[in-house]
C-alpha cells in the first residue's frame, strides 16, 4: 500500500523556466548601471530606441528564485550588443552646429537650393537658352536677385534717430553697376522690349497703388490746403523746369514739358515712410501735418502722370500743332470716360456673396490696369491709359468701402516683386560710356533750380494756413524728394522713341532718362535725411499726449503746491498784492515758472489757477474795483 499510495509531487530542484512576472514600475534609472554585467539565463528585452529592460534572477533556495527588473535608458552611442566604449567624435562644436542629417537653418537653405535648382531646370527645358547667361531670363532673374540684395543691404544702414534710407537706392546702384561692369554686361543681357514692358507693368502697379490709396475723407477733411500743396508745387517745378531745360539743354517745347512733369511728382516711397515715422512720435500732429504731406502726395502724383501722359501723346502724334492738342484733350476725356465706366463695374463685380472676393478683386485691378497701360499703346492713345487706370482704381475703392484695404495689401504684394525690377531696370539704362559731361552738368543745374522754385513756392503755398514759420519750412523741404514715379514714367519716352527707331527722338528720350535717374540719386536720400534731422527740430511735439494725463505724486510737486498756498495766504494780507493784480502782465510770469516745474501735472495746474483767481478777485473786492479783476480772471480761465 505504502508503494502504491501516491506521493507528492516533489518540486524539481533544477531551476527551471518560469514566466517572467509582469514588470513592475522600478525607480529612476541609476547612471551607474550604465555597464552591468549579467548572468547567464538573464533575459533581455529591448522596449524601445531609448530604453533597455533588464531582468536579474538569483537563486537564494531551490525553492525561492528572486528577480529584478531595471530599465537602462540606451546611450545612443554606445552599442547595447558590445557594451563598447563611445566612438571618438573629432570635432563635437561642428557636430553640434550641422547635425546629420541637417536641421534648422542649414536644412531651410538647403531645401530653398533645391527648390530653386528644381525650377531653373524646368524652366530651362522649357525654354533653353533663354534662361542662359545671355539670354533674357538669366539676365532678369540676375538683375531681380541683385536688386534685392541691394535693398536689403540700403535698408539696413540706419542712423540714430533717422528714418531708414530708402531701399531703392541700392536697387538702383545694383541695376547701375550690372550695366557698366565689363564682364559682367555680356552675360547679364536684357532686350529692350522685354525691359519696357517689365517697367510698364510696374507702372500699372504704381497707378493702381496711387488710385486705391486716394482718401476722399483725408481730401474733404484738408480741402484748400491739400489742394494748393497737391497742384501748386507740381506745376511750378513742372513749368520750371521746362523753361530752363528748353534752354540750357536745347530739348524742344514738348520735351522739356515731358522733362517738366517727370520731376514734378513727389515720391510716396520716400516721404510716406518718413511721416508714419513723425506721426509715431508725435511730432506735427496736432496740426496734422504728417496727414496732409501723405494726402497732398497721391494727388501729386496723378496730376504729374496725367500732365506727362498728355504731353507725351503730343509728342508722338503726327499732325498740326491744334490737332495734336486737341488729341491731348481728347485722350484725357476718353481715359477719365473708360475708368469711370470699369471703376463702377467692378465695384458690383464680383458680388459680395462670392467666394474669394478679395483676390478676385485684386485681379480684376491689376489686370484692368495693366490691360489700360498695354491697350491705350496700342489703340494709339498713349495718354489715356494711366488716367484710366487711376480712375478706375479710385472708383472701386470708393464702392468697397472698409474692404479696400485687404485689396490694397494684395496689390503691395505685387509691388514688393516688381519695385526691384523697376528700379534694376532703371539703372541697367545709364551707361557711363554713353554719357555726356555736359549733358549731366545741365541736367543738375535744371534740377536744382527747379527744386529751388518748388520749395519757394511751397511756402507761399502753405500761408495763411494756420502754420507757424517752422512747420511752414519744413513742409517746403519734406516736399522735394523724388523716386517712384520717376523712375515708373522716365524710361517710357525713350521706350516709345525706340519703337519708332527715331535716333533724334531716342536722344531727348535718353536726356530725359538721365535727368530722372539724378533726381533720384540727389534727392531721395537727400530728402530722407532732411525729412529725419528737421522733423523733430521743427514740428512741435505735445507735451501731453492726452489731456488730463496724472503723473505720480513726488516731493517737488509737493513742496510748490506748499509755496502756492503760503503765497495765497500772505499776499491776500499784503499791501503789494494791489500792485500785482492791477498790473495783469505781472501775474501772467507765475503760471510761466510754474510750468516749468509740473508741466505734466493737471490738478496742480489747475490749482495754481484758481489761486491767482482767487488773489485777484479778492483785492479787487477789497477795493471795489472788481471791473479791473476782469482782465485777470479771463487769462486765469484760458489757463484751463
Amino acid at each position: 500500500m505504502e508503494d502504491t499510495q501516491q506521493k507528492p509531487a516533489e518540486p524539481d530542484p533544477s531551476p527551471g523556466p518560469s514566466p517572467a512576472p509582469s514588470p513592475a514600475p522600478s525607480p529612476a534609472p541609476s547612471p551607474l548601471l550604465d555597464r552591468i554585467t549579467l548572468p547567464a539565463g538573464n533575459h533581455v528585452e529591448h522596449l524601445n530606441v531609448n530604453q533597455i529592460q533588464v531582468v536579474v534572477r538569483r537563486c537564494s533556495t531551490p525553492n525561492v528564485t528572486e528577480e529584478t527588473t531595471y530599465f537602462i535608458p540606451r546611450n545612443p552611442v554606445v552599442d547595447a550588443g558590445t557594451n563598447t566604449d563611445p566612438p571618438v567624435v573629432c570635432c563635437p562644436l561642428l557636430r553640434r552646429f550641422c547635425p546629420c542629417p541637417p536641421r534648422g537653418l542649414l536644412a531651410s537653405f538647403i531645401t530653398k537650393v533645391l527648390l530653386a535648382a528644381v525650377l531653373f531646370g524646368v524652366i530651362w527645358s522649357v525654354t533653353e537658352e533663354e534662361c542662359l547667361p545671355g539670354g533674357n531670363l538669366f539676365g532678369i532673374t540676375v538683375l531681380f536677385l541683385c536688386a534685392l540684395i541691394g535693398g536689403k543691404l540700403v535698408a539696413f544702414i540706419r542712423l540714430p534717430k533717422l528714418p531708414p534710407f530708402p531701399p531703392l537706392l541700392g536697387m538702383l546702384l545694383m541695376g547701375f553697376l550690372l550695366r557698366n561692369i565689363p564682364v559682367v554686361t555680356d552675360g547679364v543681357y536684357i532686350n529692350f522690349r522685354w525691359s519696357a514692358s517689365l517697367r510698364n507693368i510696374a507702372l500699372a502697379v504704381i497707378l493702381a497703388r496711387a488710385g486705391l490709396g486716394l482718401d476722399p475723407k483725408a481730401l474733404r477733411k484738408l480741402k484748400s490746403v491739400c489742394v494748393r500743396v497737391a497742384a501748386g508745387p507740381c506745376l511750378m517745378e513742372a513749368c520750371t523746369a521746362a523753361v530752363i531745360s528748353h534752354f540750357l539743354m536745347g530739348l524742344p517745347w514738348v520735351w522739356s514739358f515731358i522733362l517738366g512733369f517727370v520731376l514734378g511728382a513727389v515720391s510716396p516711397a520716400v516721404v510716406v515712410p518718413s511721416m508714419l515715422q513723425l506721426q509715431k512720435d508725435g511730432y506735427g500732429v496736432e496740426k496734422g501735418i504728417p496727414t496732409l504731406l501723405m494726402a497732398a502726395g497721391s494727388f501729386d502724383d496723378i496730376l504729374a502722370i496725367t500732365g506727362f501722359t498728355t504731353c507725351l501723346g503730343m509728342a508722338f502724334a503726327t499732325g498740326s500743332t491744334w490737332y495734336n492738342l486737341l488729341r491731348g484733350v481728347l485722350e484725357v476725356a476718353g481715359g477719365t470716360a473708360a475708368g469711370i465706366l470699369l471703376g463702377f463695374l467692378i465695384q458690383y463685380f464680383p458680388s459680395v456673396d462670392q467666394k474669394h472676393v478679395v483676390m478676385k478683386r485684386s485681379f480684376l485691378v491689376l489686370g484692368l490696369s495693366i490691360f489700360a497701360v498695354f491697350g491705350s499703346g496700342v489703340a494709339g492713345f498713349p495718354g489715356s491709359g494711366g488716367l484710366c487706370t487711376l480712375v478706375l482704381a479710385f472708383l472701386a475703392g470708393m464702392g468697397w468701402g472698409p474692404e479696400k484695404a485687404r485689396v490694397e495689401e494684395v496689390v503691395s504684394w505685387v509691388w514688393d516683386v516688381f519695385q526691384p525690377l523697376l528700379f534694376g531696370l532703371i539703372g541697367a539704362e545709364i551707361r557711363v560710356s554713353k554719357l555726356e559731361g555736359c549733358t549731366v552738368g545741365l541736367g543738375i543745374a535744371s534740377l536744382l533750380i527747379a527744386l529751388l522754385v518748388r520749395i519757394l513756392f511751397t511756402l507761399v503755398c502753405v500761408l495763411r494756413a494756420g502754420f507757424n514759420v517752422r512747420e511752414k519750412v519744413f513742409i517746403a523741404l519734406a516736399w522735394m524728394p523724388k523716386a517712384t514715379v520717376q523712375a515708373a514714367i522716365g524710361p517710357t519716352a525713350l521706350d516709345m522713341a525706340r519703337m519708332r527707331d527715331d535716333e533724334q527722338l531716342q536722344e531727348y528720350g535718353m536726356d530725359v532718362l538721365t535727368v530722372a535717374v539724378l533726381s533720384i540719386l540727389l534727392t531721395a536720400p537727400m530728402g530722407a535725411l532732411i525729412i529725419g534731422l528737421c522733423g523733430p527740430r521743427l514740428l512741435h511735439k505735445p507735451m501731453n499726449t492726452a489731456c488730463g494725463d496724472r503723473v505720480k505724486p513726488n516731493l517737488s510737486t509737493f513742496f510748490l503746491g506748499t509755496y502756492i498756498l503760503l503765497f495765497t495766504i500772505i499776499s491776500a494780507q499784503h499791501p503789494c498784492t494791489t500792485l500785482l493784480c492791477s498790473r495783469a502782465p505781472v501775474v501772467n510770469i507765475f503760471p510761466y515758472l510754474c510750468d516749468s516745474f509740473v508741466h505734466t501735472n493737471k490738478d496742480l495746474h489747475h490749482f495754481r489757477c484758481n489761486v491767482f483767481i482767487f488773489i485777484a478777485c479778492y483785492r479787487k473786492f477789497q477795493t471795489g474795483l472788481f471791473l479791473h479783476a476782469c482782465p485777470l480772471l479771463s487769462f486765469s480761465l484760458d489757463c484751463h
